[in-house]
């Protein structure tokens, strides 16, 4: 699968849950930025994504303020989406993770609002809510929407096998010089800095049976999951 199909069916997923949220009952609004913490997540293919729009638009110079706070807290897992279904499947538990909300807002956050709205990752996309996360201090999300969104990020990560995950600002970093970007779209990419790890293909959705027949239409309009191995 060459780098344009991956952004296609990337394009095609965030169609699809936008369609999915259509109609449901959320709190978030403009200026909603409760959810924006420095703990969001993504893969390389997002990163890409994102950097690659930002220097074609003349606006790259936004990550640079990600570099602002670089060395503080955030969230990087340890592992996977795909790599915890691994870990079910082997009927092990996953490792303890660490994240707190208190370690600060998104270093692009500007006045309540995101520069990158349009081609914002997954990661931000799916942190939905029923009700004013400032009222409640947590996201109120329906069980069914928890189970797309995790399908969905184990498909994300499935397309781009053979990239990486992890923190925005890590991501984001080190997709900005145009060599690093030139690397990707020649899968050339490697040494990741510290604080990424490689992604992995699906082996298992994530899906209680209770779900499957629900979230059976969504991964039909995405489009069937392409075979793949870390490797490409």
């Amino acid at each position: 699968m060459n780098l344009n199909e991956k952004l296609a069916i990337l394009q095609r997923i965030y169609a699809v849950y936008g369609e999915f949220l259509d109609g449901r009952d959320l709190a978030c609004k403009r200026g909603c930025a409760h959810c924006c913490t420095r703990n969001v997540t993504l893969t390389t293919l997002e990163g890409y994504h994102i950097a690659d729009t930002l220097a074609a638009s003349g606006r790259i110079d936004l990550v640079g303020r990600l570099e602002v706070g670089a060395e503080g807290n955030r969230f990087r897992p340890l592992v996977t989406t795909n790599g915890i279904a691994e870990i079910c499947l082997r009927g092990e538990d996953p490792p303890e993770e660490e994240s707190n909300p208190d370690w600060g807002e998104c270093g692009l956050l500007t006045e309540n609002e995101c520069p990158l709205y349009g081609v914002r990752p997954f990661g931000c996309r799916c942190m939905v809510s029923a009700r004013n996360c400032g009222e409640t201090g947590a996201a109120d999300m329906d069980p069914l929407v928890v189970t797309v969104n995790t399908v969905i990020l184990q498909y994300i990560e499935h397309v781009d096998a053979d990239g990486y995950s992890g923190n925005l600002t890590d991501i984001l970093l080190w997709m900005g010089p145009e060599e690093n970007r030139d690397q990707y779209r020649e899968g050339a990419l490697t040494h990741p800095p510290r604080g990424l790890i490689p992604n992995r293909p699906v082996k298992a959705l994530m899906a209680p049976p209770r779900h499957r027949a629900e979230i059976k239409p969504i991964l039909e309009a995405i489009g069937n999951i392409p075979p793949r191995n870390p490797a490409g």
